[in-house]
């Protein structure tokens, strides 16, 4: 332990925190009793982020395993985290969209989504979740996607969406199994947000059922996340707690 740690603050992290639903997650918890600090990280500190000490920004690139390795240490400088939520994910950008055919896949869009919905998150829970307490409850989760599921899979599409986040809940219970071994009361579980009006979806949310607001969604995610047990460990889940098959 060094000086300049504060092993008393109790932390919640949240990755990805200046997308739309990973800044909702902040907002939630900083009105939730029990944290000191809600951290929040992304690859730049949106202009907008509140000047408070309780919710400090760590800039990182999250591909660099260098740079993540040096956000562990800053993160546990700060204080001890409890709750690790990574809110991260592409699925369309210009040049870039979901396949309606194989025949649209392409090496770029399986290499780029690949990247960002499966090594990224992969890479962060690498680096982050040894920060969690070793004999204490303590959560990693990552937002994955019904679509990812492959026993769910009824309608093909979005091939490279689909790969990227089934390849992503793979790594979750390999990452949760290893944890088992020295932190057995983590969790470690992938999440399913449901559509949420973000920028993400909005392309693709005119025929959705329901879209929930970002607020809605962190709020009812994080109500999932608060009941999981040691158990639960290496699950997915839907919003309202249900489990999706892999």
């Amino acid at each position: 332990m060094t000086l300049d740690q504060e092993p008393d603050q109790r932390l919640a992290v949240v990755v990805g925190a200046g997308g739309g639903l990973g800044r909702a997650f902040v907002e939630e918890l900083r009105g939730e009793p029990g944290w000191d600090k809600v951290v929040g990280v992304g690859r730049r500190r949106p202009n907008d982020w509140p000047d408070d000490p309780r919710l400090p920004f760590l800039a990182a690139d999250l591909l660099d395993e260098q740079a993540l390795a040096n956000l562990a240490i800053e993160i546990s400088r700060l204080g001890a985290p409890g709750l690790i939520l990574i809110a991260t994910g592409i699925l369309h950008e210009p040049g870039l969209a979901p396949e309606k055919s194989m025949k649209a896949v392409t090496a770029a869009s399986l290499s780029r989504l690949f990247e960002v919905n499966t090594v990224l998150p992969t890479l962060v829970c690498k680096h982050l979740a040894p920060l969690l307490p070793r004999y204490e409850r303590g959560v990693i989760a990552a937002l994955s996607a019904r679509v990812g599921s492959i026993g769910d899979n009824r309608l093909g599409g979005w091939h490279a969406y689909r790969a990227s986040k089934a390849a992503l809940n793979m790594l979750i219970r390999c990452q949760a199994i290893e944890l088992s071994r020295e932190r057995p009361l983590t969790i470690c579980a992938a999440l399913h947000p449901g559509t949420v009006d973000t920028p993400l979806s909005a392309p693709f949310a005119r025929g959705a059922r329901s879209i929930a607001t970002p607020r809605e969604a962190a709020a009812k995610l994080l109500k999932v996340v608060h009941q999981w047990e040691a158990a639960d460990s290496g699950g997915f889940f839907d919003y309202d707690g249900a489990p999706i098959p892999w």
